[in-house]
Formats: structure tokens, C-alpha cells, sequence
């Protein structure tokens, strides 16, 4: 894979990912504050990645096909 790829690929995901950590913290971070560390990110990552990969990136590359469509000529 490229480097340009890579970028890319690495761009797209921190895109999904972000936003959606924050969100999911700020709507469940205090009832999650009950469990220990290793309960939090268990649940936290049993819950995000999951949509990271099947709702997340896929949306993130739907938007930035439709972008660079409008910027072809």
C-alpha cells in the first residue's frame, strides 16, 4: 500500500473514530464510571468498533467520493 493510501486510510478512520468516542462518552461516560478501567474500554470498544468499521469509515468514504464527484469536471 502507499503511503498516500496509508494517509488516507489513517485520515478516514481517525474521522470516524473521534467524533464517535466523544459522543459515546459524553452520552454514557458517567454511567460508565462505575466499572473498573478494563470494564470501560471492554464496553467501550465492544460497542465502537463494531460501528467504527460498518457504519463509521464506510460513511466517512461515501462522503468523499460525493465531494471529489462534485470537484470533477
Amino acid at each position: 500500500m502507499k503511503t498516500k493510501m496509508k494517509l488516507m486510510a489513517s485520515l478516514k478512520i481517525w474521522l470516524a473514530i473521534y467524533p464517535s468516542i466523544t459522543l459515546f462518552l459524553f452520552l454514557f461516560g458517567e454511567s460508565l464510571t462505575t466499572l473498573p478501567l478494563y470494564g470501560r474500554t471492554l464496553v467501550l470498544t465492544l460497542v465502537l468498533v463494531p460501528w467504527i468499521v460498518f457504519v463509521g469509515v464506510p460513511f466517512i468514504d461515501f462522503v468523499m467520493r460525493q465531494i471529489s464527484a462534485k470537484n470533477k469536471p
